[in-house]
């Protein structure tokens, strides 16, 4: 099968290649799954997973991509919950090969039926970015109806959904961005939009939740916008800063079978937007890595031109 590899930890993006590797083995509880479309995260090539397995032994050349959509081919020994043919999407394990090649092996627990009327495309945005949101807000924060929530960077693949999903929940919204993407974000849902680059982030107020993307500078002056008994959650870096009276939390996303098939149907209601901005190939996924500067929406790679 052809699949992007990665050799050479110094190379970084250059050193993307597209290969030809052996089919995948399924282990036990395993599915093997006929990749439509994989998503990735730029950042991942920094990560000591890409490089090495769970026992510190060299595990290149590795695939990166760990958001997969498309339809199982073959079952594990012991793999019960889904059948061959059936469409999935979901998260593939950090320290195995990863979603950009045209097979990939996955534990089933980490996959959810996908129906058949969303796209492979906009399902292989979810995982990651859906999973995210909904954890930050729900699992950590707690966030209940008629409190108070600030997301950073709520242009941003995680934050729009975390807008999204915070407004239906009944949480009043507070989104920080650019200007330019003030219309977009105050049209997912949220309240008030400040613009970083011009506001002053104290103008806010004392808020319930700080939902952080950004880290750095943005997230050590966040603490002291929490209010008693209230939760700062991040995924950019363990905050150094905390609340006076309050909790301050990294995290790092979790698959869970549930919760994606409850996002996926909130997408086949028009309840939930995805952006996928940008869809390119399998040969043009090494391309895709290459930073872009401040564009929302998902870069998707379509490995199988249909939608079954």
């Amino acid at each position: 099968m052809q699949a992007i590899t990665v050799r050479d930890r110094e190379a970084g993006v250059a050193g993307l290649t597209l290969d030809d590797l052996p089919h995948p083995h399924a282990a036990e509880n395993d599915v093997i799954v006929r990749v439509h479309a994989a998503g990735f995260t730029r950042g991942e090539l920094s990560w000591p997973a890409t490089w090495t397995d769970r026992a510190g032994r060299d595990r290149t050349p590795s695939v990166p991509g760990h958001e997969v959509s498309g339809v199982v081919t073959e079952l594990g020994y012991g793999t019960t919950g889904l059948t061959v043919g059936q469409r999935v999407f979901g998260l593939t394990d950090w320290a195995r090969n990863g979603s950009l090649a045209e097979y990939v092996a996955v534990e089933a627990r980490n996959l959810a039926p996908l129906p058949a009327d969303v796209d492979h495309t906009v399902a292989a945005a979810l995982p990651v970015s859906g999973l995210t949101a909904w954890q930050g807000l729900f699992d950590h924060a707690r966030l209940a109806p008629g409190q108070t929530v600030l997301i950073h960077g709520a242009a941003g693949t995680v934050g729009s959904i975390a807008v999204q999903l915070a407004h239906e929940a009944g949480a009043r919204v507070i989104a920080t961005g650019r200007s330019a993407h003030r219309n977009t974000v105050l049209d997912l849902g949220a309240h008030a939009f400040l613009d970083l680059e011009t506001g002053r982030l104290e103008d806010t107020g004392q808020v319930d939740v700080v939902f952080d993307v950004i880290g750095g500078d943005i997230l050590g002056r966040s603490a002291a916008l929490v209010r008693p008994g209230g939760t700062l959650v991040t995924i950019a870096h363990p905050p150094t800063v905390r609340p006076d009276d309050g909790r301050a939390l990294f995290f790092v996303v979790e698959p869970d079978r549930t919760r994606l098939a409850d996002l996926a149907q909130r997408v086949r209601e028009g309840r939930l937007r995805v952006g996928v901005s940008a869809v390119r190939t399998l040969a043009e996924a090494a391309a895709a890595f290459a930073p872009r500067q401040h564009v929302p929406g998902r870069t998707i790679i379509r490995v199988v031109e249909d939608n079954g």
